[in-house]
This record gives structure tokens, C-alpha cells and sequence, in this order.
């Protein structure tokens, strides 16, 4: 197998980075925003380093990591904040979302839908990609960045919610994909904590309450009984249908045949959030599978580059 070395290339603002210690990047469906953790030795030469000098907060980043010539953009994004414990430099950075934390209008909607919302809080530049159906009885946005309104929705509705660039998706978990790659125990998975279950061992019940204007609770139930029980309580939501679509987007992460977990290879293939990963292993024929892949984290430090990819359920 022929051989390439590790090779990186980051900018931040006007800068190119000259040094680095360790980088760390995550990428996800189920979180708001794409990261990135750059770390730089904090002296050279027993000279200190005084970055801060030279960039600021809100500065962009660009990451590319790959082996010899062959890089590929892994982030970008601005620096978020800057941090020095333990004799290190920190840059933390994140993706467009950034750009989301900033203060919105007070407002008071009635019987909106997930979009009605969304459009109201997006800032310039930025457009909506929403196919999740929810409606609240009432919404109210008081004192509140964009960002902080989109975590609340999240947490609620459980969408996923993320960017491509200045795009904001929303959408049921595991309807949008964006690529594919393979993977084999045999050939290119480096290490794993991935357990295989078969469905009967998986049996989930989800029941989520909403409540009417009347006091009235209102129940919607989807799953298997005689296994685990998970129950969710949301204000503000009466609306059947969109309880009973939060609770599938529940069940969806629980019932299934197939691997669930996590593993580590290398940085080929590339892999991103919101890929189908084919996970096959010619001893167990019979546990090859297609998975959602639902965040990946890529490292890169002295002792190479790495990608965890953590999987969703059976596609």
C-alpha cells in the first residue's frame, strides 16, 4: 500500500497557520452547529505565542486535511472564542451558525408551523430548507438570539437541524442524504464500539402528551409494547398530528435490526454527517448493513488522522 503523509492547511482570517498541535472537527444532524477545536502549542522556541494580536473573534476558518496534496475542506466557519489552559492555545470555532447569535424581535405567533418561525428569525443571506411538519398552539419569542430560539425548537420538536453553508435544514431524522462510503472490518475500521441487536431486543413504546387550551391532555402512542418506555411531555402543542410526529422521530433512533454505536477509521473514505455508511464484515455476512450516519468527528494530531463515525438506525 503506498504510503502519504499527513498534511494540513488552515486559515483564519488573513492568516495561515504555521504550526499546529492538534485539530478536532464535528460535524452532526443532531446538533445546531458544525465545530471545530484548533489547538497550537502556547510557546515556540520559549517564545510565547500572542495570537491574539493577530485574530479576533468572528474571523473565518478554513480547515483542510488530507494526505500529500490531496486535501479536502473539512470546515469552515468563524472563530468563536479563544482559550489558554495548560500551556496550549485554543481556537474554538463554528460553522455559519454563528452568525445565528444575534438578537431577533419580540414576537408572539399563533397556531404558526415550524416555518412560520424559522422565517421570521433568519437573518440576511440565509434561506430555509423545512419539511418537518409541526405546529405550536402558541409560540413567544422574548429577549432571544436566533440561535437560542432554534436550540428550543430542536429540543422540542427533536428535528434534525443543521447548516450547509448559509442553508438552514430542517427536516425528520434520516430523510435527507447527502453522500455514501464504505466501510469494512476487514479493511478500513480501526477500532469500534458498535453492538449489533436484533429488533425483538429492541422493543420501544413512546408515548408523547400535549395539552389542550382546556387543560385537556392529549396522548399520542406509537412503538411495541413490552420493552422500554420513553415518555415526552411538550407545552404549547395540541395539534395530534404533531405529536404523533414527534413521537416516530423518537422511535425511529430505537427500533430497528442492525449495529448502533460508533467506529474509527482513517480519513479515507470521506464520510460526512448525514451519509448512508455501508458497514460490512466478511465473518458475520449476515450483520452487513446500510446506517445513517448521523455526526462524525475528524482528528487530525502527531500521531495521525482519524474519523469516528457515529451511526443512527438501519436505512
Amino acid at each position: 500500500m503506498m504510503y502519504y503523509d499527513m498534511n494540513w492547511k488552515i486559515k483564519i482570517g488573513k492568516y495561515q497557520l504555521g504550526m499546529l498541535h492538534s485539530v478536532e472537527i464535528t460535524r452532526s444532524v443532531e446538533q445546531l452547529s458544525d465545530t471545530a477545536k484548533i489547538v497550537l502549542p502556547g510557546a515556540v522556541f520559549n517564545k510565547a505565542l500572542e495570537v491574539e494580536q493577530k485574530i479576533k473573534r468572528g474571523d473565518k476558518v478554513t480547515i483542510e486535511l488530507g494526505y500529500g496534496e490531496n486535501l479536502s475542506t473539512e470546515f469552515e466557519g468563524y472563530l468563536d472564542s479563544i482559550s489558554t489552559d495548560d500551556g496550549s492555545i485554543t481556537l474554538n470555532c463554528e460553522d455559519s451558525l454563528f452568525l445565528l447569535k444575534t438578537a431577533v424581535g419580540d414576537k408572539e405567533f399563533t397556531n404558526p408551523g415550524l416555518a412560520d418561525i424559522l422565517k421570521y428569525i433568519m437573518p440576511q443571506g440565509f434561506t430555509l430548507k423545512c419539511d418537518y411538519s409541526f405546529n405550536y398552539d402558541k409560540y413567544v419569542i422574548q429577549s432571544a438570539t436566533a440561535y437560542q430560539v432554534l436550540k428550543k425548537i430542536q429540543e422540542e420538536t427533536k428535528a434534525n437541524i443543521y447548516l450547509k453553508g448559509k442553508e438552514l435544514h430542517v427536516h425528520p431524522q434520516y430523510s435527507e442524504l447527502f453522500g455514501t462510503a464504505i466501510y469494512s472490518f476487514q479493511e478500513n475500521i480501526e477500532s469500534s464500539d458498535l453492538e449489533y441487536k436484533n429488533a425483538e431486543d429492541r422493543k420501544v413504546e413512546v408515548v408523547v402528551e400535549g395539552k389542550a387550551k382546556d387543560g385537556k391532555v392529549i396522548r399520542e402512542t406509537v412503538g411495541e409494547k413490552g420493552g422500554d418506555v420513553i415518555t415526552r411531555k411538550i407545552n404549547g402543542v395540541s395539534d395530534p398530528a404533531s405529536l404523533r410526529n414527534l413521537a416516530i422521530e423518537q422511535l425511529k433512533t430505537k427500533s430497528y435490526t442492525g449495529y448502533s454505536g460508533a467506529f474509527t477509521g482513517w480519513l479515507l473514505p470521506w464520510c460526512d454527517a448525514g451519509y448512508a455508511v455501508s458497514i460490512r464484515d466478511d465473518d458475520y455476512e449476515y450483520k452487513n448493513g446500510t446506517y445513517y450516519c448521523t455526526e462524525v468527528i475528524t482528528s487530525m494530531d502527531s500521531s495521525g488522522g482519524k474519523r469516528t463515525i457515529k451511526i443512527g438506525r438501519k436505512i
